[in-house]
């Protein structure tokens, strides 16, 4: 049964790495980052099947995870490092000049636990799916997941990749989308709605959970729980998580204003204030 306030904590170390990350680069995402630091604990210290001491590229016998939505990699990176994948100590390095922690994700740099370049949205269900598919073929019953930005569904490639895999069925996938209604340029109703997700999704042949709360530890374990009991039935599985941009800072938190922008001095102090240290900063 999973330690919900040792999670807890985790993303509350996860938040301060964030906001750390992105103020000593003077650039970054700051604001999906933050709404996703739950999800992506839950996921990487509780649901998924992963060793951070044998990655490799091909992931056999492993549960993989894709992050469509590269630039949210801060809290990819902070996850990463707080796993084992690289020392924590290196989140320093944020977008400086050779690091590994590019501003999005990139093989390039041979980064363990980054097993595709993101940052052009709408690709990576489409990657997800190919894992998914070849691990079928190879007889290895692990999952994928993959996440998603919501402005990121404005991408065409998206809705071509939900279609297949609905058509091969693809039940060895667990998608999510991060259901914060904003995006780069504004809410996503101004920009480009969305109109009913989950009636869309049905429609494409997926199984669909809709998580209303997106930033609770207990729903988010509870949902990818779920989702796991859902697979292997003949379709893929989609989690529409609504979440809040920027989510644990208060100032940050429901506008589309920090998705990209990077906190001051004085702003970091405020962040930091509000988020407790249990791990250790790096």
């Amino acid at each position: 049964m999973a330690n919900i306030e040792k999670l807890e904590k985790m993303a509350a170390q996860v938040r301060r790495d964030i906001v750390r990350m992105v103020h000593g680069a003077a650039s970054g995402h700051p604001g999906g980052s933050l709404g996703c630091a739950d999800y992506m604990v839950a996921l990487f210290f509780e649901i998924m099947e992963h060793n951070s001491q044998t990655f490799d590229m091909d992931g056999k016998n492993q549960d993989l995870f894709f992050l469509s939505n590269g630039h949210i990699a801060p809290v990819w990176y902070s996850v990463l490092a707080r796993s084992g994948y690289f020392e924590v100590a290196e989140l320093a390095t944020l977008r400086q000049l050779n690091s590994r922690l590019q501003g999005h994700p990139t093989t390039a740099e041979h980064l363990p636990g980054i097993r595709m370049a993101s940052g052009s949205l709408g690709q990576g269900l489409s990657v997800g799916i190919g894992a998914a598919e070849t691990k079928k073929l190879n007889g290895d019953n692990k999952l994928v997941f993959t996440l998603h930005g919501d402005g990121e569904l404005q991408e065409g490639q998206i809705w071509e990749a939900a279609m297949y895999a609905a058509h091969n069925k693809i039940d060895n996938l667990i998608s999510a989308i991060d259901y914060n209604k904003q995006q780069i340029d504004g809410a996503t109703d101004d920009v480009l709605s969305l109109g009913d997700l989950k009636a869309k999704w049905l429609a494409f042949g997926w199984d669909v959970l809709e998580l209303d709360k997106g930033n609770d530890m207990t729903q988010m374990v509870a949902a990818l729980n779920q989702a796991k009991t859902r697979t292997g039935k003949g379709k893929p599985v989609m989690i529409l998580m609504k979440t809040e941009m920027g989510a644990g800072i208060d100032f940050m938190e429901g506008t589309h204003k920090w998705h990209g922008k990077a906190p001051n001095d004085n702003e970091l102090a405020k962040a930091l204030a509000q988020v407790p240290e249990t791990m250790g900063d790096y």
